[in-house]
């Protein structure tokens, strides 16, 4: 029975779906279509400030005057229970900005886009890889809209100062730059240092960076099959170099003291204002957090370089954040919603968002337009090859992550242990 409801929902998804975007086309007229709002209004949600959207969908409205679509900023810590009130009520928006980390969490509420309606080969063919992480075997989640790619970076002056002409393109440099570049006294105590790992309370992203490096290694972390989801944290890895256990030692040696390459520990204040204070090399980072360190630190001689890779891999990857434009299963414009989020998504609306909010585009043929300002060429090339996970709940994977890295500083389980136990506790979430 369920299935056959199922079906057709996605027919009548499919049906509207192309209806609608016949409609905008202009291949079916319907009556006084080229008046203004003739397809409807559609009501956007998200927690992007007013001062950013608002313009945008101003310009988008303009050149698309067959539907309406209004923005409501909400309250990032307040979100969920706005829209869960607002559904009770019949009032709920009919879209809403969708980050990659809350996917799986509002799953339930949001219509998944049948591969009959938009084929996989063509979102393969629009949308960079990390966009990807929207995809399930039952269809598209969201259209991607932005990605957040994890970089690296660096202090000039420092490097420029020990005769460091570029910063490392893969780990084993970056392992041996930490040799040569913290500086200790005769107590072993750490008075500058070259790289912010090893612990997960004052490393800004530790999660991010964590499984990016998970991900360099080839493992996906989340694995999907018709529907169910598991951790994939546990699976063993062809090439033993690769195995996580390996991955998580090589992250909390630099945490460990009687490790030649011990760099960080607690009594550092967060990664970010370290860097910022000058006393960290290397920091790891976003590319939306380029406003933010510039203002913490405007005469601080920065760069920022491609997240640092594994020397014989045979591909490129960073970890990113990526946020998509997801339609309610409540609304009550399907086809409207459907063709405004398809438009959202891309051409100038999408270009001008990314650098609104210092991210990339996620469509491949707007990162082939690269601004010419300092920074966004890196971060779209990036971005390029960047990719994320399906996270269950983001509160909950920050205990997991947190309590594997410090049950290994603390000697409590072995690396291979922890990885078993933060697999099998992932599992558990991923069953909710």
């Amino acid at each position: 029975m369920k299935e056959n409801f199922q079906l057709i929902i996605t027919i009548v998804f499919i049906v509207l779906a192309i209806f609608g975007v016949l409609v905008f086309s202009g291949a079916i007229p319907i009556g006084e279509q080229n008046k203004p709002g003739v397809l409807g209004t559609v009501v956007l949600w998200g927690t992007v400030g007013d001062n950013i959207m608002s313009p945008l969908l101003e310009e988008f409205n303009k050149a698309n005057p067959t539907f309406i679509v209004k923005y409501t900023q909400k309250r990032a810590e307040s979100f969920d229970q706005d829209l869960l009130e607002a559904l009770a009520s019949g009032s709920g928006p009919d879209m809403f900005l969708l980050p990659d980390n809350l996917a799986l969490h509002y799953i339930d509420r949001i219509i998944s886009i049948p591969y009959a309606s938009y084929p996989l080969a063509s979102f393969k063919n629009n949308f960079a890889g990390a966009g990807e992480v929207f995809l399930t075997s039952k269809g598209v989640l969201a259209f991607p809209l932005s990605i957040d790619p994890l970089m690296m970076y660096y202090n000039r002056s420092l490097l420029d100062a020990d005769g460091v002409v570029y910063p490392p393109a893969f780990w084993d440099d970056l392992t041996s730059l930490a040799l040569k570049l913290t500086k200790k006294d005769d107590s072993n105590k750490i008075i500058k240092s070259a790289i912010a790992f090893g612990h997960f309370s004052n490393v800004i992203n530790a999660k991010t960076i964590l499984t990016t490096l998970f991900m360099q290694a080839g493992n996906k972390i989340v694995l999907e099959k018709n529907g169910i989801f598991n951790s994939s944290l546990s699976a063993l890895s062809a090439n033993p170099k690769y195995n996580l256990s390996e991955i998580l030692k090589f992250y909390t040696d630099f945490a460990d003291p009687n490790k030649d390459v011990y760099s960080w520990n607690r009594s550092f204040s967060n990664s970010n204002n370290v860097f910022s204070r000058e006393d960290l090399i290397f920091y790891f980072g976003f590319a939306s957090e380029l406003a933010s360190l510039v203002n913490k630190n405007p005469n601080q001689n920065f760069g920022v370089a491609p997240m640092p890779q594994i020397k014989d891999s045979t591909f490129k990857l960073t970890g990113a954040n990526v946020t998509g434009i997801a339609i309610l299963s409540s609304s009550k414009n399907f086809n409207t919603a459907f063709t405004a989020a398809g438009l959202l998504s891309a051409g100038d609306f999408a270009s001008k968002f990314a650098l609104a909010t210092g991210t990339a585009p996620a469509r491949r043929d707007l990162l082939k337009v690269k601004p010419t300002d300092s920074y966004s060429s890196i971060f779209y090339d990036s971005a390029l090859y960047a990719r994320s996970w399906l996270d269950p709940s983001p509160a909950d994977t920050d205990n997991i992550f947190r309590n594997m890295i410090d049950k290994v500083l603390s000697n409590n389980l072995t690396v291979e242990n922890a990885i078993s136990d933060a697999s099998s506790k992932l599992g558990l979430l991923l069953l909710r």
